[in-house]
C-alpha cells in the first residue's frame, strides 16, 4: 500500500515516481450538494487515498468546499467500518436480522413483494429512492414500479427540496428547465439570491460570486432570508423578510417595477399570458403594506425593485430550500419568476432565474421521471400520449394512470397499513422526512421494509426487515446531472466494501426474480438485461429524444472525451445549450410564458401564545444531511461540533437563558432537548436549528420530530422551513463526558456508545481533531447507576488498573482518565465535566501533556498551563480557530495579513465569508 504525500489543507499530493505503477487518478464527481465539481480521485489500487478538485471541470475548475476536499476521509477503512457489508434479513419483527446471500436475499424479497402484489394488488407497495442516486438507477427503478409492477407509488428524497422548483417553472416557462449558467454570474449586474445560504450550502458556487464581485465592485447583491447568514453578510441590500412572506415581497416589487415604469412591456406583449390578472392583484401591494407583511422596510423593497428592474442591467436570481420548503413553494418560485418575465430578464447572458439543486443528482431523478407525478423525459403522468410513450419504449402495455404517492402522502399510507411492501433506497426518511416521530411510527408496523443503503447505521436502517449493500461514492459508475443542466460523467475508483453492490445492478437483479414471481418472467427479462450502466443510459436518453432536454448526442464516450455537457444536446449537435429561452419561445401550448395569479398566503402553522417562537431549519457549512458520510470524518465536526438551538439574545434574556444552557424545544408534534446559544443573525421570535442531527448522533430524531408536513398542494413538498415551537428551560442534575482516543478503531468505538444516547434528557454523540480521531460523548440527565458507568469504563478500556481515579460520592462524582505511551487516550468524567474542553484539545494534538498532568481530573475550566480551550475551528483546511483569528485581527493584522501568516481562506475558501465578518466584527469593536 503506498502512502500519499499531503500538504498542510489535508489534501493529498501525487505521490513520487517510484509508486507511479501502483498509483491511479480517475475523474469523477463529487457527492455532496448540486453544483456538481469535477474530482481527481486518487487510489492505490485497492482503496482510495485522496481527493482533489479537476481543475478541467466546468462546474468548479479546481475548486472544491470543506466538505469535497474531506471525501477520502470518508472512505479509509476506518469510515468502511460503518458500511453495509453483507445482505441482512430477519424472518419476524422482534428477531434479529442475520447475514443472508444475495440470491437468498433478493428471492425473499420478490416473493413478499409478489404475495403482496398479488394479494393487495400493484399500489400496496412503494419505493422511496434518492437524488444522490445517479441517473441510471433512478431510471431502473422508476422503470420496475412504473413499468413492471404498474404502480406510480415510487418517490424520492428530492421531493422534500426541490419539487416547489420544478412546479414553478413548469407553472411559468412550461417546463422543468433552469434557464441559466454558472458562467451568468460573471456577467450579472445585479445578483438577487432568495432563500439560500448559497455561502454554506453551495461553497464553490459562492466562490464564483466573491469573485464575480471582485472583478465588477458595481454588481449588486441582494439577499432575500430571515436570517443574517454569511451569504447576507456580503449583501449591499439585505431584506430579512418574516418566514411566508416571499408572495408579498415579490408583488411588492412588481407593483414597485410599474409605478417606474421598469418593466419590458414589450416582451411581455410577444412572450407571455396572463399579465393583466397579475397585475390587478399586485396593484394592491404597494411597499407600504408589503413591508408590514414582511417586516422590512418599503425603502429597501423599492430599492430591490430599482435594482433588479434596472434598465440595461443583467439581473440573475439564485434561490433554493428558503422558496421551495413551504406551504405555497411552487407560487414563491412564480412570484420571483414573474420578475423576470416582466423585466424581460431571461435568455439573456448573466439574466434569468437559476435554481439551485440541494443534491447532486437531483436534476438527473427529474430528468428520468422518478417522482410520483412524472414519467421520463419530462413527460407528464397525467397526459395520456406521455403514457403512451413511455409504455411502447418500455415494451409495456400501459403506465398507469392514477398519480401515485408523493413523499408525505407516502408515509402517511404507510402508516395507516395501506403501503404493505416499501422499499428505500439511498436515503433516510426516519430523519429527513417531517414530523419524524410519526415516520418512525410507519416504519415500525410496515409488514415488510427494504433499505437498500450503503451505511449499516442510518436512523432508518434501524426498521430494515432486509437490509441490502449499495455501494457509494468512489465506488459507482453512471452519470450525474448539475444545477446548470450539466451532465458528468461518474467513474468508480475502487471496489465496493464487501458484498455491496451498484444500486441499479440490485434494482434491475431483483426486477427479474421479481417477474418470475409474478409469472412474467419474459417479460421482467426483456424490460431489465443491463449489465453495464451504459445499457441504462442508452435507453434513458431514448427517452428525451424530441423533448425539451434531448441528450441523445451525448454518450459515456463523449462525456469522457470531451468533458461534461449541458441539455439538450441532440444528436448532430455540436455541444449543449448554455442558455434556454434566448428566442422568447417557450415550451407551452401558445409558446408564451404564463404570469400566475399568485398572492400572499400565510405559513402553514401560525405562532400563538403557547407556541410563540418561528423555527426555521437549514445547513451548516461542514455538514451533509443525515451526517452518514460527514458524520465519520473528525475535522467537519470543527466549526460546529453539536446541534445547538439559535435565538435572539433578547429571547434569551426573556427566558432566562445563557450559552450552553440545555432547553425543551417543542412543537405541536413533539419535543426534543438541546443546549442554546444567542444569535444575532436572528431576529426576535426566531430560532434556528441545523437540520443534519438524527438519532445516529443526538438522543432523539432532531429538527423533523418539531417541523409539520403540511404541503404545496401543487408540488406536494412539506412545509420544512417553518414550525411554531416553544422553549422552555431545562434543569438537568448530572453531567457525563466521554473522551476517547479512537484512531481506526473510532467506528466501532461509535457504534457500542449509540444504544447509551437514549439514556439520557440530552446527549450527542460526535469526533473531534484531525489525523487522529477523539470520539466524544456529552449527556444531561440523571446519574448512571455505579454498574453502569462500570459498563461504559470496560467499554472505553477504562478498567485498565493504570486507570488514574477520583470519586467523591458525597457530591456524586467520579472521573477516570487512561495515559498510554505518554499520551492521554480516554477520559471519562461524570458529575463534574469543566476540563472537557482543553482535556479534548490535548487529546486531539493542541496542547503538551506533562505541564497539566496531575491537574487531569480537577475542575478547572481552563488548562492550568495558561491559556485557553481552542473553541470552535473556523478554516478546516489549516486548521485555525475562531480565536486565533480574532486575535490576529484584534493585534492589527488585516485579511491579506492573516491570510498570509496562518493560510486560512487559501485553499478550499469556504470560511471566507467568515473570517470577512470575524474582520468586520473586529474593527466595530476596536
Amino acid at each position: 500500500m503506498i502512502e500519499t504525500k499531503t500538504k498542510q489543507s489535508g489534501v493529498p499530493e501525487k505521490p513520487n515516481a517510484r509508486d507511479s505503477e501502483r498509483y491511479a487518478e480517475t475523474k469523477s464527481t463529487c457527492c455532496y450538494c448540486g453544483v456538481g465539481c469535477g474530482v481527481i480521485i486518487e487510489s492505490d489500487g485497492e482503496r482510495i487515498t485522496g481527493v482533489r478538485g479537476d481543475p478541467d471541470h466546468p462546474a468548479n475548475f479546481g475548486r472544491l468546499c470543506t466538505k469535497g476536499a474531506t471525501l477520502h476521509l470518508s472512505a479509509t477503512p476506518a469510515t468502511l467500518a460503518l458500511r453495509a457489508a453483507h445482505p441482512e434479513l430477519r424472518e419476524s419483527k422482534a428477531a434479529p436480522r442475520s447475514r443472508r446471500s444475495w440470491d437468498a436475499a433478493l428471492d425473499h424479497a420478490a416473493a413478499r413483494f409478489a404475495a403482496t402484489i398479488r394479494e393487495h394488488g400493484p399500489d400496496s407497495v412503494a419505493f422511496y429512492v434518492s437524488g444522490q442516486l445517479l441517473t441510471e438507477d433512478y431510471y431502473v427503478f422508476n422503470k420496475l414500479a412504473k413499468g413492471l409492477i404498474g404502480t406510480n407509488n415510487i418517490d424520492t428524497n428530492s421531493r422534500l427540496c426541490m419539487s416547489s422548483a420544478v412546479t414553478g417553472y413548469k407553472m411559468t416557462l412550461g417546463a422543468d428547465a433552469p434557464p441559466c449558467a454558472y458562467d451568468d454570474i460573471a456577467q450579472a449586474d445585479c445578483l438577487f439570491i432568495a432563500g439560500s445560504n448559497t455561502a454554506w450550502a453551495h461553497p464553490v458556487l459562492f466562490r464564483r460570486i466573491e469573485d464575480a464581485k471582485k472583478a465588477n465592485p458595481e454588481l449588486k447583491i441582494i439577499v432575500v432570508d430571515p436570517r443574517r447568514t454569511d451569504t447576507a453578510e456580503a449583501a449591499d441590500l439585505f431584506l430579512p423578510i418574516l418566514p411566508g412572506s416571499d408572495i408579498a415581497l415579490y408583488n411588492a416589487m412588481l407593483h414597485v417595477m410599474l409605478w417606474e415604469g421598469l418593466v419590458d412591456n414589450a416582451y411581455i406583449a410577444a412572450h407571455t399570458e396572463g399579465f393583466e390578472a397579475l397585475k390587478a392583484i399586485v396593484r394592491d401591494y404597494t411597499p407600504a403594506f408589503a413591508a408590514d407583511l414582511c417586516g422590512v422596510p418599503a425603502e429597501d423593497i423599492v430599492k430591490a425593485a430599482q435594482w433588479f428592474g434596472a434598465a440595461g442591467a443583467a439581473t440573475l436570481s439564485l434561490y433554493c430550500q428558503g422558496l421551495n420548503q413551504s406551504s405555497h413553494g411552487s407560487h414563491n418560485n412564480a412570484a420571483l419568476i414573474h420578475l423576470h418575465l416582466a423585466t424581460g430578464k431571461i435568455g439573456k447572458p448573466g439574466c434569468g432565474p437559476f435554481s439551485l439543486t440541494g443534491q447532486p443528482n437531483a436534476m438527473g431523478g427529474r430528468e428520468a421521471g422518478g417522482m410520483a407525478t412524472l414519467l421520463p423525459g419530462h413527460r407528464e403522468l397525467a397526459n395520456p400520449e406521455h403514457r403512451a410513450e413511455i409504455a411502447e419504449l418500455w415494451g409495456v402495455d400501459s403506465v398507469p394512470e392514477a398519480p401515485g404517492l408523493s413523499a408525505v402522502e407516502l408515509f402517511d399510507a404507510v402508516h395507516a397499513g395501506k403501503i404493505k411492501a416499501l422499499w428505500i433506497a439511498c436515503t433516510n426518511p426516519a430523519q429527513s422526512l417531517p414530523e419524524a416521530d410519526k415516520v418512525r411510527e410507519a416504519l415500525a408496523r410496515c409488514d415488510f421494509v427494504v433499505v437498500q443503503e450503503a451505511y449499516a447505521d442510518t436512523d432508518t436502517a434501524e426498521f430494515a426487515d432486509l437490509l441490502l449493500p449499495a455501494s457509494s461514492w468512489g465506488e459507482k459508475e453512471g452519470t450525474v446531472t448539475n444545477s446548470e443542466r450539466r451532465i458528468s460523467r461518474v467513474l468508480a475508483a475502487s471496489a465496493a466494501p464487501g458484498e455491496a453492490r451498484a444500486d441499479w445492478d440490485i434494482a434491475a437483479d431483483f426486477s427479474r426474480r421479481l417477474g418470475i414471481a409474478l409469472g412474467r418472467a419474459q417479460q421482467a427479462a426483456a424490460m431489465f438485461p443491463y449489465v453495464r450502466s451504459e445499457q441504462i443510459f442508452i435507453d434513458h436518453a431514448e427517452t428525451t429524444r424530441g423533448r425539451d432536454l434531448d441528450i441523445t448526442g451525448l454518450s459515456y464516450a463523449r462525456l469522457e472525451n470531451q468533458g461534461p455537457q449541458q441539455w439538450p444536446c441532440p444528436t448532430g449537435a455540436a455541444s449543449g445549450r448554455t442558455r434556454l429561452y434566448v428566442d422568447g419561445v417557450f415550451p407551452t401550448p401558445s409558446g408564451r410564458a404564463r404570469f400566475v395569479a399568485v398572492k400572499h398566503q400565510p405559513t402553514a402553522e401560525a405562532i400563538d401564545a403557547r407556541y410563540p417562537l418561528r423555527l426555521t431549519t437549514g445547513r451548516l457549512r461542514d455538514q451533509w444531511h443525515g451526517m452518514s458520510r460527514t458524520g465519520t470524518v473528525a475535522r467537519l465536526y470543527s466549526h460546529e461540533p453539536e446541534p445547538v438551538l439559535e435565538l435572539n439574545a433578547k429571547d434569551m434574556e426573556r427566558r432566562q437563558l445563557k450559552d450552553g444552557d440545555l432547553v425543551r424545544a417543542k412543537s405541536r408534534r413533539g419535543g426534543i432537548a438541546l443546549r442554546v446559544r444567542a444569535s444575532d443573525t436572528l431576529r426576535t421570535g426566531q430560532v434556528f436549528l441545523p437540520m443534519h442531527w438524527g438519532r445516529r448522533f443526538m438522543d432523539s430524531a432532531g429538527a423533523n420530530a418539531l417541523t409539520i408536513a403540511a404541503f404545496d398542494p401543487y408540488s406536494k413538498q412539506p412545509e420544512l422551513k417553518h414550525a411554531a415551537i416553544q422553549v422552555e428551560k431545562l434543569s438537568v442534575p448530572w453531567r457525563l463526558s466521554v473522551l476517547k482516543k479512537v484512531g481506526a478503531g473510532g467506528t466501532a468505538i461509535m457504534r457500542s456508545l449509540q444504544p447509551w444516547l437514549a439514556r439520557f434528557t440530552h446527549a450527542t454523540l460526535t469526533l473531534a481533531g484531525r489525523d487522529d480521531p477523539v470520539v466524544v460523548f456529552n449527556a444531561w440527565g440523571e446519574p448512571l447507576p455505579a454498574a453502569d458507568l462500570a459498563e461504559l469504563d470496560r467499554l472505553l478500556g477504562l478498567d485498565d488498573p493504570l486507570t488514574l481515579r477520583f470519586d467523591d460520592a458525597r457530591r456524586n462524582i467520579q472521573k477516570r482518565a487512561l495515559i498510554e505511551d505518554g499520551e492521554l487516550v480516554a477520559v471519562r468524567l461524570a458529575g463534574e465535566t469543566a476540563a472537557a474542553g482543553w482535556l479534548k484539545d490535548m487529546m486531539t494534538g493542541k496542547a503538551p501533556l506533562e505541564p497539566v498532568r496531575r491537574w487531569l481530573l480537577a475542575p478547572l475550566a481552563e488548562p492550568p498551563a495558561g491559556g485557553s480551550a481552542r473553541g470552535r475551528v473556523v478554516c478546516n483546511c489549516f486548521d485555525v480557530s475562531e480565536a486565533e483569528i480574532v486575535a490576529d485581527y484584534r493585534a492589527g493584522l488585516d485579511l491579506a495579513a492573516l491570510q498570509e501568516k496562518r493560510q486560512c481562506g487559501t485553499s478550499c475558501g469556504s470560511c471566507l465569508p467568515e473570517l470577512k465578518r470575524l474582520q468586520g466584527l473586529a474593527k466595530q469593536a476596536a
